[in-house]
């Protein structure tokens, strides 16, 4: 959802970064691979254990360096195959992992089982939103955009945590359900895209 002149504002800022990451020796999948195990074990240890605020900041610093490893590759030249997919897979192992986390915060923590259910419930969202993508491409389809990609998914849920580990009641349950509502919206917006497309490549 994050438009275009955003996404290339950003690009702008982080590109020298990625060249001085390069520079010092650093490559784009050693990136993802230190930004996916960050924000895997920042999630496990932080969330579980009620320590929210905390998490959040961790979890949001080794999120950025997903930005980070386009940069680099951009800095080398063009992202390889490998790169994309490997940058794809630690992407779905860091969301299962933090909405796996809140979910057991939700379940052990808080014992609420309705805000368990919606982190659950975004945690699959999130996965098949994903993947309609995934699949159309190698059909040889379009389906991408929608209302919630990965960036607006993160925002909305670090934000949930962060404020509730400030003291503001409610806030996870409430990030959760927003994301529920967004996610199912933007699951019929991809498929729609994918209709669309099917039908004009038929023609």
């Amino acid at each position: 959802m994050l438009n275009v002149f955003a996404r290339a504002s950003v690009s702008r800022a982080v590109d020298p970064i990625g060249r001085a990451l390069v520079r010092a020796g650093l490559t784009p999948n050693g990136m993802t691979l230190i930004g996916t195990a960050g924000a895997i074990a920042a999630s496990l240890v932080f969330f579980p254990t009620g320590m929210l605020l905390a998490g959040t900041f961790v979890v949001w610093f080794f999120a950025m360096l997903d930005v980070l490893d386009g940069a680099m590759a951009r800095a080398k030249g063009s992202p390889t195959a490998f790169g994309a997919v490997l940058d794809a897979t630690g992407d779905r192992l860091a969301d299962g992992a933090l909405f796996g986390a809140i979910a057991w915060w939700c379940f052990m923590v808080a014992d609420n089982r309705t805000a368990a259910a919606a982190a659950l419930i975004a945690l699959v969202l999130a996965q098949i939103i994903s993947y309609i993508k995934a699949r159309a491409e190698a059909s040889g389809l379009q389906a991408e955009g929608g209302w919630i990609e990965r960036p607006e998914r993160l925002i909305i849920a670090l934000v949930g945590t962060g404020l509730q580990g400030l003291g503001v009641p409610h806030a996870i349950e409430v990030s959760l359900w927003l994301l529920v509502g967004l996610s199912t919206v933007t699951l019929v917006q991809r498929m729609l895209a994918a209709r669309r497309s099917a039908q004009e490549a038929a023609r």
